[in-house]
């Protein structure tokens, strides 16, 4: 019989789940009057307050946590608010290096000139091309040509005049045909032809000849300074063109100056514009040739010349810019230089570049998954480069490796200032730490995003507001008062805890989605109740559902040995929890002991056999520390024992079997039945006391549901770690067969305690003597071992 308060363990149906009152999520404000704030995370609160308002360098931010734990929405909703206060940044623009095509210039702008920059370089091209060709029409222009023109042929004709006049002395003509000076002799005055040149006699044309020869030497004197005079006449020509085109474009250049007078880099860039547009123009706007481009063609030869390339625009009221940036490739992060084609072949210029994340962050914030960044060949240490200089370069990152020859920019670089804020777990962080040096320098800031939430009132209103808002968002109905109690009794669930609620609210928002379907299919038209979520909680779990149904069959089957009646000494049903992707369910596993004498010590049959992993291996080896200390002090305990986990396929880790393979351990010593109505879970330690484990929740759910099926007696329950108690947030199933008497939560404290339910005898306590009472649990335990400490002793000697 048992005198000891082990009975005084069983819990009450209240212990089993947190109290909740639906008064307390009462609709108080219209979901869309209600602002977005953050439910929890003060830790890291705290730290990005800090670190967003850290100017020196190296102060960017790590927020570690867990997915679906709302970091990325609370942090986009804090920067959002702290951007709208700051000015909003410069903008860049790359423009035309007119000497260095391959090296484009960065042109800094104030914020929202940049593209009344574009529109009046716009205008300005549109001014050109009703400019020209027809300036040249102009009669100021049009007599200085005529004077040009008229110079250089006076000079010719002087010389072919002086030429003539010698001729004419020797009776020979000069005339000019097709551009080209001939000469022919004169007879009676009259020049001959070809026919009557060959009728005079040889002497004549001998003579002819020679006198030929002697006016082509004075003829090439007189027009030896031709080509001095022809080019003279055409920089002439040139230099007019030039003037006259300096001269119509330079008012329309004076007034872009005057418009941004105020802006050195756009002055600057009008003083490089003003160096080339001139030649631009007559190269471009002047053709005489008949196939030359139409109008289109030659406005895209100017812009793809002078109009900038304008990278991020910004809006003076918008504030600092927040980007997110969800595919971190190299060039999405960091920019890249396009090709266009034309007539098959392919080309590039300064209006090609295109802006990566950090360009549009620039100035502001920028939000990465440092999971997906890791992924990416070179953009971690490119962007740690960029973080250290402060700035962007737009370079090729496989230029070395790539086809020799292959023409590529090289854009000058921009100046970079940005506050990274990058998004990932524990392990990617601790890892960094450990083997990244330069993430230490420039990640200083830990911004810890808690795992649970504390359950207090506040965040409970605030929990209940998130979902009311997300409803209010996806045009779902009005969601009633005990219907958020079960969202938020589902986020106690989640974190394991009556008072933590999980601050992964993906996993609350996945369940309203399922309950809004379960009530349209139900073809309700009122509010979204309590029951669609028990209908969603269902179905889920039906979904999921099917392993361990097949498991629960096997168990009825007796495919696998597991009874919920009777008393075996030995055998005491233990408690698991399997993970299988996204099922997760409790289920007993028989553990059995056996005893003989000997001195191989306790074997672990699932680490013998390389089942059982490196802790639950642990947990046997602790049995051994609490049978030397608990029955050991007077002498040597020397037991032979096999412990198996039995049915047992799988690779087993944890130690929350360790308190059940002690109680069959100290069965099979003691020869004391175990009551195979109950089972049990939870880690001990040497000394006997009894220590928390993980999954209570499922693990009594799961020996609940095969109790049920097989008939639930009022004798069955479950035996767990007294520490457990506050994790407990059991299904309404489970509650209500508590509340009847039905099924029986014990929480203990010690392994006393547990044996004490299990065998239905007393544990005994440690007399004055060292002894323990001789009927008592320890008492047989004692004098077993001390039996085979003999037996072993006789046979030595």
């Amino acid at each position: 019989m048992i005198t000891t308060p082990a009975l005084h363990c069983k819990l009450t149906s209240s212990q089993l789940s947190s109290t909740l009152v639906p008064e307390l999520f009462s609709q108080k404000q219209h979901p869309s009057k209600i602002a977005q704030t953050f439910v929890g995370h003060e830790r890291a609160k705290e730290a990005l307050n800090f670190g967003l308002s850290m100017s020196a360098v190296g102060f960017n931010v790590f927020a570690m946590g867990e997915h679906g734990t709302g970091r990325q929405t609370l942090i986009k909703q804090l920067l959002t608010d702290l951007a709208k206060e700051q000015a909003a940044p410069a903008e860049w623009c790359y423009i035309n290096n007119f000497d260095e095509n391959h090296a484009p210039y960065k042109l800094y702008v104030n914020p929202g000139d940049g593209k009344q920059l574009l529109s009046r370089i716009n205008k300005f091209i549109d001014e050109l091309m009703d400019l020209f060709p027809e300036i040249f029409d102009n009669p100021a222009y049009q007599r200085q040509k005529s004077a040009i023109d008229r110079d250089f042929n006076k000079k010719y004709d002087e010389a072919i005049g002086a030429v003539e006049e010698i001729a004419l002395k020797s009776n020979v003509s000069l005339y000019e045909e097709n551009g080209e000076v001939g000469f022919s002799p004169l007879v009676d005055g009259k020049p001959l032809n070809d026919k009557e040149f060959a009728s005079i006699n040889e002497s004549e044309r001998a003579k002819f000849y020679q006198l030929l020869s002697e006016l082509e030497v004075v003829l090439a004197e007189q027009l030896l300074e031709l080509p001095l005079w022809k080019r003279e006449s055409s920089n002439e020509l040139r230099q007019l063109k030039n003037d006259t085109a300096e001269q119509a474009i330079k008012p329309y250049l004076s007034e872009l100056e005057q418009e941004f007078s105020e802006n050195k880099g756009v002055l600057k860039y009008l003083s490089k514009v003003k160096a080339h547009i001139v030649d631009a123009s007559l190269e471009i706007l002047v053709s005489d040739e008949d196939d030359a481009p139409n109008e289109k063609e030659l406005r895209k030869l100017m812009v793809e010349r002078f109009l900038p390339n304008l990278l991020v625009p910004r809006d003076l009221n918008d504030g600092a810019p927040v980007v997110y940036e969800q595919n971190p490739t190299y060039q999405n992060l960091f920019g890249h230089v396009d090709f266009s084609s034309f007539q098959g072949s392919s080309y590039t210029s300064y209006r090609l570049i295109r802006p990566g994340a950090l360009h549009k962050a620039n100035g502001g914030y920028l939000l990465l998954d440092v999971e997906k960044l890791l992924t990416q060949p070179l953009v971690w240490s490119r962007l740690k480069l960029a973080l250290k200089t402060g700035q962007i370069t737009i370079e090729n990152p496989y230029s070395e490796i790539s086809q020799p020859g292959a023409f590529s920019l090289q854009p000058e670089k921009i100046p970079l200032q940005v506050k990274v804020i990058l998004l990932g777990d524990a392990e990617i962080y601790y890892t960094l730490q450990d083997y990244d040096q330069e993430f230490t320098e420039l990640f200083r800031v830990l911004a810890d995003f808690d795992r649970h939430l504390d359950k207090n009132d506040e965040n409970l209103v605030a929990f209940s507001n998130l979902i009311r808002q997300r409803a209010f968002k996806n045009n779902y109905p009005e969601i009633e008062d005990e219907a958020v109690l079960e969202l938020v009794r589902y986020a106690l669930r989640r974190a394991e805890h009556q008072h933590k609620i999980s601050a992964n609210i993906v996993q609350v928002n996945d369940l309203l989605d399922e309950a809004n379907y379960c009530w349209n299919k139900s073809g309700d038209k009122g509010a979204l109740t309590a029951n669609h979520i028990a209908m969603a909680l269902a179905a889920k779990k039906r979904r999921t559902g099917r392993l361990s149904e097949i498991w629960l069959d096997e168990i009825k089957e007796q495919q696998v040995l597991i009874n919920t009646e009777g008393n075996f000494v030995g055998k005491v049903n233990g408690l698991t929890v399997l993970e299988i992707g996204d099922s997760v369910f409790g289920t007993p596993a028989r553990i059995t002991a056996t005893v003989y004498a000997g001195s191989q010590g306790v074997t672990d049959i699932e680490g013998e056999v390389d089942l059982g992993k490196s802790i639950h291996s642990k947990g046997v080896l602790l049995l051994t520390g609490y049978l030397g200390h608990k029955y050991g002090q007077n002498f040597p305990v020397a037991i032979s024992a096999n412990i198996a986990i039995e049915q047992s396929y799988g690779h087993i880790d944890g130690d929350s079997a360790s308190m059940a393979e002690l109680c069959a351990l100290i069965s099979a010593i003691t020869l004391l039945p175990i009551d195979q109505s109950l089972a049990i879970t939870g880690s001990i330690n040497q000394h006997g006391e009894v220590q928390s484990i993980g999954g209570v929740n499922e693990k009594i759910e799961g020996f609940f549901q095969l109790c049920k099926d097989k008939g639930l007696t009022g004798k069955q329950g479950v035996i767990i770690p007294k520490t457990n108690v506050i994790n407990l947030m059991l299904n309404t199933e489970v509650i209500e067969a508590v509340a009847r008497s039905e099924f029986a939560i014990y929480a203990v404290e010690t392994i006393d305690q547990a044996l004490e339910l299990l065998m239905s005898t007393t544990a005994g306590d440690m007399n004055s003597t060292g002894r323990y009472p001789r009927k008592s649990v320890h008492g047989l335990a004692l004098e077993k071992l001390s039996h085979f400490a003999e037996l072993l002793e006789g046979g030595e000697e």
